[in-house]
């Protein structure tokens, strides 16, 4: 079968032998295939990649050196069931899954380890337990984004989003736009999105972004005032004192006031910010420009080293989580919100390719104002991108 390996940086369009399905396992037809960020680093920088998730316990791809086939976003066909499985689902269902794959006692990432080979070919094979139905007559194009939008589902689950906090998601590559998509079909009001591509952030007003912000012209933490944030330390001890002079001229005992107004929800306006660029200082500068009791959810993937100012953020009560995939439950539900209609995801993909243009696609994805979710369609015989139709109308 057909497959685009990686080896030592280089990509190559090679013949491999047929995959075969194992214990548990289906084989499937790759119909659409999403190149993934990781992907881009992981090619220029398997060695290191490989070093920071071997102290992580995970040893899928031991240098650069060993031979590679990236994809872990894909839809499919299923082709054949291996021993041990159910068959509840008849060669010929267009699925999704998970790309995580049991070899003996280890668990792989397709697409991201030697020995389980992911999506950019023909055929792959997946875990019966984790593969799912498309529904809806999805198309298979749509469904590909199945995974990254699992990841910005799980981020924006993290952070804890209510309807009326305002939400500001730093970085409109495919990651924060699918927050995006994603704070808004959870109806949150206000949708603040900043970038300096012009290109992303048209993608990020698509995905319903209520405001897109250039870094270079307006800093995305100006109006924090407006929205009732405590900007500074003077504020917040204004608040706190006020607030006890105040419920101080009740009838009732100040404390008791003041926590039945904490177990009612009353307390600080706090914004949640979701920083997606993954590049050294972005969450430093985060942590500086948010106001007090921000939640900081970090979904950038920074891989080289980092530093903040711990005092700031003690200062400010700065909140940071720290997300990572997902579970199978938002793989599922994620899946069945695109397929209602929920989600305004569309927009994330800006090109499409065979195959032989894999290459290519790497190449012009280093240009933000071009494109941010090019998929591979294995059937297809084209080498170049298309272009999205949000770009080429400007």
């Amino acid at each position: 079968m057909k497959a685009v390996v990686c080896q030592n940086r280089e990509l190559s369009l090679v013949d491999l032998p047929e995959r075969e399905p194992g214990e548990g396992q289906v084989l499937v037809k790759v119909l659409r295939c999403g190149i993934c960020g990781s992907d881009l680093h992981v090619r220029q920088h398997c060695d290191h990649w490989g070093q920071l998730m071997a102290r992580s316990g995970y040893r899928g791809i031991s240098s650069s050196a060993a031979p590679v086939v990236f994809g872990h976003e894909f839809s499919a066909e299923v082709i054949e069931h291996g021993p041990g499985t159910t068959r509840k689902l008849r060669p010929g269902t267009p699925v999704v899954a998970m790309p995580l794959l049991r070899r003996g006692a280890e668990i792989d990432m397709i697409g991201l380890s030697e020995q389980s080979p992911g999506a950019y070919a023909e055929r792959t094979v997946v875990q019966e337990s984790l593969m799912l139905p498309i529904p809806n007559g999805l198309a298979p194009r749509v469904a590909a984004l199945t995974e990254p939008m699992a990841v910005g589902w799980h981020a924006v689950r993290r952070g804890e989003v209510k309807k009326g906090d305002v939400a500001v998601v730093i970085g409109c590559g495919p990651v924060g736009l699918a927050i995006i998509a994603l704070l808004k079909a959870r109806d949150v009001l206000t949708v603040i999105a900043a970038d300096f591509s012009a290109g992303r952030r048209q993608l990020a007003q698509a995905c319903g972004a209520d405001r897109v912000i250039d870094p270079r012209e307006t800093s995305p933490y100006a109006s924090w005032e407006a929205f009732g944030h405590v900007p500074d330390v003077p504020a917040m001890f204004e608040l706190g004192l006020s607030t006890r002079e105040k419920l101080g001229k009740l009838p009732l005992p100040w404390w008791q006031t003041w926590r039945l107004a904490e177990g009612l929800g009353l307390a600080p306006k706090r914004p949640v910010v979701f920083e997606c660029v993954g590049a050294p200082g972005v969450v430093q500068s985060v942590i500086s420009g948010a106001p007090h009791y921000s939640r900081v959810v970090v979904a950038g993937v920074c891989m080289q080293s980092d530093h903040i100012e711990p005092s700031i953020a003690i200062n400010k009560e700065i909140e940071l989580r720290f997300v990572l995939g997902y579970s199978p439950l938002e793989f599922r539900d994620v899946l069945h919100m695109m397929a209602e209609g929920r989600v305004q995801c569309e927009p994330v993909l800006t090109g499409e390719v065979g195959l032989a243009g894999v290459d290519a696609a790497f190449t012009a994805l280093g240009d933000p104002n071009r494109h941010a979710k090019i998929l591979i369609d294995p059937s297809s015989a084209t080498a170049l991108c298309y272009e999205s139709n949000i770009f080429s109308s400007r």
